[in-house]
């Protein structure tokens, strides 16, 4: 089959497309037939060597997300091979993964794909819906309360903004000025331009700070002077976690797989609830090309490889 895969440490332009076996499914596993996988930041950090140094290995694969269908199964598994599920295969470092023609991955990792959706679009559910929505369990959030969410057009931060407006918060989203429109769609009470000074901006609206700060767009210390004392801040990136003042609670927020919440996730997705957003695609044979377009940023949704 083929995979899209780093053997060196480098950017995009190490990435390459060979030719792998077939990965057998073992005890709880599953093998799905990948017809799409998005591209994720955490990628980069694979080719870089931020996880692991590449020259312990032939060869890494790349993606965590896949949407597909079941093309078998192993042994205590009871999806019928046909299925369309998504999946989100988190270890990092395996010789193929999600951006390949099939994927094997745990049972716990998969779950039944949004019916009635393109599997382009539910490709891009997995680990940014996954990165939202344990990132929220760490606020004590109730109705009314206040939340700022930094790029909050992106793909885990509009997932961000969809989910805690099922919570009732108030929610103040910081984006780009095209950004508004969808943004106050998705469930965003106010806005702030990425182009002001955040905490200045925050406290126009909330004049004593948020209770609690997404910081997706992985800001730092601007974003955590827009909560207020004693609140809540969580980053998605260890290397942009600021240090706690005025008694808030600095945490970091990652994904793993939980075959009940992604199944949620993707229930939620089949109801309109969650927007999945595709910005391109590309056949898996340009995977280079697809990864050096994510590295140019600026993109409203994920990059999905289509084998």
């Amino acid at each position: 089959m083929r995979a899209a895969v780093v053997k060196k440490t480098g950017g995009p332009e190490v990435v390459e497309v060979v030719e792998a076996p077939l990965p057998e499914p073992g005890p709880l596993e599953v093998r799905v037939k990948v017809a799409a996988a998005a591209l994720n930041p955490a990628d980069a950090g694979v080719s870089s060597g931020f996880f692991r140094p590449l020259g312990e290995v032939e060869y890494t694969g790349l993606g965590l997300d896949a949407a597909g269908t079941v093309d078998a199964v192993g042994t205590g598994v009871s999806l019928e091979v046909g299925t369309p599920v998504i999946a989100f295969d988190a270890p990092v470092l395996r010789p193929t993964k999600a951006q390949a023609e099939y994927l094997v991955t745990d049972v716990n990792s998969v779950a039944l794909a949004p019916e009635g959706m393109d599997l382009t679009l539910a490709a891009t559910i997995p680990l940014n819906a996954m990165t939202a929505s344990l990132a929220l369990e760490n606020f004590p959030l109730h109705a009314r309360d206040t939340l700022l969410v930094t790029g909050a057009a992106g793909a885990v931060g509009g997932y961000a903004v969809e989910l805690a407006r099922m919570r009732g918060v108030r929610i103040i989203a910081q984006g780009r000025p095209e950004d508004e429109e969808f943004l106050r769609g998705r469930g965003a009470t106010w806005f702030v331009s990425r182009d002001e000074e955040l905490g200045e901006a925050v406290r126009r609206f909330v004049p004593e700070g948020v209770d609690g700060v997404f910081d997706a767009a992985a800001q730092g210390a601007p974003a955590l002077a827009a909560v207020r004392d004693g609140g809540v801040f969580v980053s998605v990136r260890s290397d942009v976690v600021p240090e706690s003042q005025r008694g808030v609670v600095v945490r970091l927020t990652s994904a793993g797989p939980e075959g009940t919440r992604l199944s949620y996730l993707s229930a939620l997705a089949e109801v309109g609830l969650l927007t999945p957003r595709v910005a391109q695609t590309y056949p898996l044979s340009q995977a280079a090309e697809a990864h050096a377009r994510l590295a140019q940023g600026g993109l409203r949704g994920r990059i999905v490889l289509v084998p």
